[in-house]
């Protein structure tokens, strides 16, 4: 698109919020340059950010500025997340829910802090990527955004830097105090991956309620007796099974609470089939709430997805999470905050009453939003063309070499 002449609106009220945070106003205009580039650059690093502008610094500027310049990034999110607790429907509530779950961000280049080879499950393939733990929030009213994150590191990259290997169980359960820390209210969910015995009691001893997925394999007591979750299930009786309906679709499920190894308390599991007569169910679920109903088991756990893969679809897709090339672990760790501001902005957008002036439409989606801020930006620039070439007379070479499209 042609060069951007001036910040889009929704940048604009994010410098007033978040601008104090920043020492000068040479570092506030690199904050809102970023953030500009995330929600509208055709690619999302530091270099292409600081080219999409008509009139800026060299990009190196930009590139300390994330790296270098002296602002708490800590205390940066903190600030977003209590900004984010002004409006109604991105506020904390006892019924909100809490995901947590961890996402692998390709990255291209080896050299980058913490990036290493792993497995991606759903790609079928190692990858270049970092590994982050994040922890996420929906509301009631069916918005989310990210809470905080902590990037893993694997043990041989530890041992060379001479620092404590954690695995992914730990990050979680720091996550988890992080969030009782940070007085955040809610249901903790998450998949079979944190269903660990450490991670449940943990939980259940901070006095929390967790919803999470178990697998069919995981060993389990009832009446006195061992069994699988498989086996269990496989002697469910179809007549024993009931039907709970969630919006237009339907389930039929199998409850009792049980034991689990290792586990220090009684947990309740559900078990579920897509029909009445399956043999195979589909899923099992476990909670330490006992005396819930399912509907609420199935609840919390439904916002699992809401509140992590929506996240990391659209970080990825529209807000180039993974872009960033930055080699120290300071710049990346910032750039995800950025990354985590620019959601939370353009979801404060989302399913409003009606059509914010700047957006010219009700926004329902992230790209969508992100597009609405592309078209915002690029009016801006053709009434600055016209502005110029009509009021102060300028060719069209100049306004060209101005503001054409970047190299």
């Amino acid at each position: 698109m042609p060069a951007i002449i001036d910040f889009p609106t929704v940048v604009k009220k994010a410098l007033q919020e978040f601008g104090p945070l920043f020492a000068n106003e040479p570092e506030r205009k690199h904050f809102a340059e970023y953030l500009t580039g995330l929600m509208m650059a055709h690619k999302k690093n530091v270099s292409a950010i600081n080219r999409e502008f008509a009139v800026t610094t060299d990009q190196s500027c930009l590139n300390r500025w994330i790296t270098e310049c002296d602002w708490d990034e800590e205390l940066f999110n903190l600030q977003r997340i209590q900004w984010l607790q002004v409006q109604p429907d991105t506020r904390f509530s006892a019924q909100g829910v809490i995901p947590i779950d961890n996402v692998l961000v390709d990255h291209d280049g080896k050299l980058i802090e913490d990036a290493g080879y792993f497995w991606d499950h759903a790609e079928q393939r190692h990858k270049i990527a970092h590994d982050y733990v994040i922890i996420n929030y929906v509301c009631t009213s069916g918005k989310h955004y990210p809470l905080e994150f902590y990037r893993f590191t694997k043990k041989d990259q530890c041992e060379q830097r001479g620092i404590e290997f954690q695995d992914h169980n730990v990050l979680f359960r720091q996550l988890v105090d992080w969030s009782i820390a940070n007085q955040i209210p809610g249901d903790f969910t998450f998949d079979s991956w944190f269903t660990h015995k450490n991670n449940l009691n943990h939980i259940n001893g901070l006095k929390r309620n967790y919803v999470g997925d178990i697998k069919f394999n995981r060993k389990i007591l009832f009446k006195g007796k061992e069994f699988k979750v498989q086996d269990l299930a496989s002697q469910i009786d179809p007549k024993d099974r009931k039907v709970v309906k969630i919006g237009k679709s339907r389930q039929w499920y199998f409850t009792v609470s049980i034991r689990i190894p290792g586990v220090d308390h009684k947990v309740r599991i559900v078990i579920l089939w897509d029909k009445h007569n399956d043999t195979k169910a589909k899923k099992a679920l476990v909670t330490n709430r006992t005396a819930w109903e399912v509907t609420r088991i199935l609840r919390v756990y439904r916002y699992r997805w809401t509140g992590t893969e929506c996240f990391h679809r659209d970080g990825k897709q529209h807000l180039g999470m993974g872009e960033c090339q930055l080699r120290s672990g300071r710049g990346q760790t910032r750039h995800m905050y950025m990354v985590f501001l620019a959601y939370s902005l353009l979801m404060s957008q989302l399913k409003q009453s009606h059509a914010r002036a700047w957006a010219l439409e009700r926004l329902t989606t992230i790209g969508q939003a992100c597009r609405a801020v592309l078209k915002e930006s690029l009016s801006q620039t053709l009434e600055w063309v016209i502005e110029r070439a009509e009021v102060d007379g300028w060719s069209f070479q100049k306004i060209k070499l101005q503001s054409g499209p970047p190299a």
